[in-house]
């Protein structure tokens, strides 16, 4: 069944199996607008390892855009590492304490008017009753408006000492965050946005916007402007479907029908970035750290964040554009391909029981166990208990369509990161190797 307009959909959705109707095309109107120049501020500051304790790490060494604006790991390592993505090894003279525990997910598409939840675990979002309209963890309240839920998770990873901020007796902002001074005049906020306004040319060029006394929020809001930009992603071949400017190869739109109808997909990749900002509880095997829920080493996601028994072990649907470059997948990157993924949705207490532990992507040189949950029959039997998706009986052919769908959700312009990194930074601190 071929067609190359977004009319025939009425016809096409009679007479398939398809769930409901496609979502309307992507515009302009979907993204906020941005000044040039505070997308350009936003581009160096995204470079620079000046808002990092140590001035070692930047937003781009967990994020960078030749690594699907993720670091091609399961699980990152921050502060204690040295290079980018596989390459990154372990600092002998300054081991990391431990793996960053949830995968440093994708940035494509954020800057979208549509995203108002933050974080696997949704633990920045927009909230009407909270302060400033965005809800942020306990101690971390804005202290200014933001523009946007992303701008307001933007000056969170600073603050974490295995990320970016270091240990303390390491540097001075990560012994405020030690000592819990995260807010105020002395705190690891405004020593960070003093640090910025310290170097001329940040400074110069943040008092042109009007923002004279810099603070951590016009440094969020510059960031959230260039990710808002820089990874936009919405010309793939779906994109051009849906514009009805070209069809889809056969194999990709029986992935679609598939997507959209038997598999079920669009159940919670829903809308026109494929995710309807909602947590469920997938069965996910845990690796690494966890988030210290009731052990050292299991992670209950968004019920750390509620506190609500039914939310424990859901985790936020991710957005899948450009879904094929951001492997690892899941929110500990418990599956190196995304064939794999797919398939543990087929069955996921099968997925969870009979989990192959060399599929996790980790660098070596951490003396630390990272399959400790696995280990523990308990906390498995509580991850099966919590799994809320459906089985569904696919053919080796269907998987393969839908792959074919998934990777029609690639825009291949947005590899090409338009800005890319620059040529120096204001701060005279080192980039990243590319």
């Amino acid at each position: 069944m071929r067609f190359t307009s977004v009319l025939a959909l009425g016809a096409l959705v009679s007479t398939s199996l398809w769930a409901g109707p496609l979502p309307a095309p992507v515009t302009d109107a979907d993204f906020p607008e941005f000044d040039a120049e505070l997308v350009l501020l936003g581009r160096d500051l995204f470079f620079d390892p000046i808002l990092s304790g140590n001035q070692n790490i930047a937003c781009a060494t967990c994020h960078h855009p030749t690594l699907g604006t993720s670091d091609a790991m399961s699980l990152s390592i921050g502060e204690g590492g040295a290079g980018l993505g596989t390459k990154r090894a372990v600092d002998a003279s300054n081991k990391p304490h431990a793996r960053i525990p949830r995968n440093a997910p994708a940035l494509f598409n954020l800057g979208a008017k549509e995203f108002g939840v933050m974080f696997h675990d949704g633990r920045t979002e927009i909230d009407a009753k909270a302060m400033y309209g965005i809800r942020m963890p306990e101690g971390r309240t804005l202290e200014r408006p933001v523009p946007s839920a992303l701008a307001a998770q933007n000056i969170l990873p600073i603050l974490s000492p295995d990320e970016m901020a270091g240990q303390p007796g390491e540097n001075p902002v990560a012994d405020a965050i030690a000592a819990d001074r995260i807010l105020g005049p002395n705190g690891a906020w405004n020593m960070l946005a003093k640090r910025v306004q310290s170097v001329p040319e940040y400074s110069r060029r943040f008092t042109a916007l009007d923002r004279e006394s810099l603070h951590i929020t016009d440094i969020g809001a510059a960031l959230a402007a260039y990710i808002s930009v820089e990874f936009r992603a919405t010309q793939s071949p779906f994109d051009q479907f849906l514009a009805g400017t070209a069809d889809l190869p056969r194999e990709a739109e029986a992935g679609m029908e598939l997507f959209y109808g038997k598999a079920r997909c669009s159940t919670c990749h829903a809308g026109a970035f494929q995710t309807d900002h909602d947590f469920y509880a997938i069965g996910l095997p845990q690796l690494g750290p966890g988030k210290n829920a009731h052990s050292p080493y299991a992670d209950t996601g968004r019920g750390m964040v509620t506190g609500v028994p039914a939310d424990r072990y859901r985790f936020r649907t991710p957005t899948l554009r450009n879904v094929a470059l951001t492997a690892p997948y899941g929110h500990n990157g418990a599956y190196a391909s995304l064939e794999g993924m797919v398939r543990h949705h087929l069955d996921a207490l099968t997925g969870l029981t009979t989990y192959d532990r060399s599929d996790a992507v980790l660098t070596d040189g951490l003396e630390v166990a990272d399959f400790e949950a696995l280990d523990d029959q308990d906390e498995m039997i509580r991850i099966a208990a919590a799994i809320e998706i459906v089985d569904v009986a696919l053919s080796d052919a269907e998987v393969a369509q839908i792959m074919a769908f998934l990777n029609a959700l690639t825009d291949e312009i947005s590899p090409a990161h338009a800005l890319g990194a620059p040529a120096a930074l204001p701060s005279g601190l080192p980039l990243d190797p590319s």
